[in-house]
Order: structure tokens, then sequence, then C-alpha cells
């Protein structure tokens, strides 16, 4: 596919616009699609093109030994714009080596067949190892502790960072408790007095000394 001088100026304003966003212009957007129209166009050309190419070589492969020629030249063009040879047409082509552009065009097919195994047998391969990959139980494995996190933060190591409980708010004078009132000694009842010491224990007279006594009883 070849590009013409308008649209490798499109192709790279576009390439600019993509590596260092600025705001486009209308004009710059408009090329830009229309360049995108055209390599689509150019894209669905080119498989019709193969299509037709293929189409022709299965007819000329057909009809040899008798259409060499021609069906040489169709192989020729066809590896040109993308055919990939099958082993129809390596064994004509073994059948022709006699010929040297059959020859040469032989050698070519065998190159691109073998890098067409090798792709497969690498995909396979790297299918088969992913299919196939040991799966560890999950019992098995061990969790790890990556740094930063709650641990880090809280800078105990290992273990989850406690989680501190809210500071109690100060109970308010209206929440708290009423205080007990002190017990007073309850007043006395009305009615009877209460006796003076004077008349629980009354005083007793002092006794006379003995010659106090025998003076009295003499006179």
């Amino acid at each position: 596919m070849a590009f013409g001088v308008e649209e490798l100026r499109v192709l790279r304003r576009a390439l600019a616009l993509a590596l260092l966003p600025t705001p486009a212009s209308v004009e710059d957007v408009q090329d830009c699609l229309r360049l995108a129209e055209s390599l689509d166009e150019a894209t669905r050309e080119g498989a019709r093109l193969r299509a037709f190419l293929v189409a022709d070589l299965a007819r000329y492969r057909a009809a040899l030994p008798g259409t060499a020629a021609g069906y040489l030249t169709l192989l020729e063009e066809a590896l040109g714009a993308g055919y990939r040879p099958d082993p129809d047409d390596l064994a004509a082509l073994r059948a022709l080596r006699g010929n040297p552009s059959a020859a040469a065009l032989l050698d070519r097919c065998q190159v691109l067949a073998e890098q067409d195994v090798r792709g497969r047998l690498a995909r396979g391969a790297a299918l088969r190892s992913v299919v196939s990959a040991p799966t560890v139980p999950a019992s098995r494995t061990r969790l790890l502790a990556l740094p930063g996190g709650r641990s880090a933060a809280s800078g105990k190591p290992g273990g989850p960072e406690k989680e501190k409980k809210p500071a109690e708010r100060p109970a308010t004078p209206a929440e708290r408790p009423a205080a007990p009132k002190p017990s007073t000694p309850a007043a006395p009842k009305p009615g009877r007095p209460i006796p003076t010491p004077g008349e629980v224990f009354p005083r007793r007279k002092p006794t006379p000394p003995p010659s106090q006594q025998r003076q009295l009883a003499a006179g």
C-alpha cells in the first residue's frame, strides 16, 4: 500500500495530534476522517484482490502441468499479496522442481510453511502451559502483610490496629444522678416532756460523820 504526498501530510498531522494532544481544527479532523476511509477501502480492496488471486491459483493448479507458466506467475503474485502456500501448492511445486522458477518458489514456500508451523506450535505450547499451570490451593498459601496499611499506620508490627474506643463525653448536669440527701434526725413528737438528769438521778443527802451522830444522840 503506497501513500501519496497529500496522504502522508495528513498522516503526519494525525500522528502529531496523537503524540501531542492539541486542539485540532475542523479541516484537520475532516482530513483524518477521509484518510481513515481511504485506508479502510484499500484494505477491503486488497482482501478482494487476494481472494481473486487464490481462486485463479486453484484453477491453474488443477490444470497442471499444462498451465505451469501461468500458475507460477499467479503464485508469486499471490505470495506478494500475503497469501500463505498450502500443502497442494508445495506438492505442485515439487512436481515442477525441474523448472528453475518452480525450484525457487518451492524454497520460498517451504520457508513460509516452516514459519507457519513454528508459529502454530509456539501458540499451542503457550496455550497448553496456561491450561496445565498448577494451581496452589488456597489453604496452602500464606498471606503476607504488604508495606503500609493499618499496621504501618499504628506503628505495631503485624496484626491489625485495635480500634480505639471513642472518648466518653462528660455527663451534663442534667444527666448526672442526683446526690442522696443527708438523713436528718426526726423531730421529737409533742407529748410527754423529756425528764431532766436531776429528775432521773435525784441527789442524795450527805451522811453526817459519827461524831455528830453521837452528839445528836446525847443531846
